[in-house]
């Protein structure tokens, strides 16, 4: 039975370029479809996060807006994030062993670029899975700021020539946020070095990379989930 470690940010705001706080978190979405994918196929997943912090929703994740104006989906989602017990204690990110699992995989919203993007810890983990042919790191969305923060010994980006996707410069734009926001995922991504790659905004898509696995927004979230089994089930 595989194990997987979900990586959420500890961060309830997100400090723009106009010194304000926007309130943000994890995007339920992105943490919900995965979850139901993976323990549907009767895999033990853990929750971790910097500090061991309670994670914090993204409200704006909750809302109609972005959930096809759909009430019911939004009280589903409430409703079965209530339901889970990983997330109101979760391991404190430094302190995981990545030996203990098989794939580490990194929920976005726009908490992780407050914290993961610069979290002293996570590179390490990341690291390691990644040498493992055997193991799956997977992203999605704000989820790959995580990976600015993870160097070799030698000080050489992990992700340098590594093809991905993230949230894209078009789609923040469209959300609103471009204007204020401190830097810009795709920006980051692609000054690093990475082979940065992008669909349509808000098409679903996944993009892997051996055994990197990274989704451009939230509604790529299942298709992650569905890449990251395949990659399990040819590791196998």
């Amino acid at each position: 039975m595989a194990s997987i470690l979900m990586v959420l940010t500890g961060a309830d705001t997100w400090t723009m370029k106009s010194g304000t706080r926007h309130p943000t978190g994890f995007w339920a979405e992105e943490f919900i479809k995965p979850h139901k994918v993976f323990t549907a196929a009767g895999f033990q997943v853990h929750v971790a996060t910097p500090q061991g912090r309670r994670p914090t929703i993204d409200e704006l994740s909750l809302s109609l807006q972005y959930n096809n104006n759909d009430a019911a989906e939004v009280e589903g989602q409430k409703t079965y994030l209530a339901s889970q017990e990983v997330l109101k204690k979760p391991l404190v990110l430094g302190e995981v062993d990545p030996a203990d699992y098989d794939v580490m995989f990194v929920v976005g919203g726009h908490g992780p670029m407050q914290d993961l993007a610069v979290d002293p810890d996570i590179g390490k983990l990341m690291g390691a899975i990644l040498a493992s042919p055997r193991k799956v790191l997977a992203a999605v969305c704000h989820g790959p700021a995580s990976f600015l923060s993870a160097f070799d010994a030698h000080g050489e980006w992990l992700f340098k020539g590594r093809k991905l996707t993230g949230f894209t410069n078009e789609e923040e734009t469209q959300a609103t946020f471009a204007g204020n926001a401190p830097w810009l995922l795709e920006d980051r991504l692609r000054l690093a070095g990475a082979e940065y790659v992008k669909a349509a905004p808000w098409t679903p898509t996944a993009v892997v990379d051996g055994n990197l696995v990274t989704g451009q927004q939230q509604v790529s979230a299942q298709k992650v989930a569905e890449a990251v089994l395949k990659l399990l089930g040819e590791a196998a």
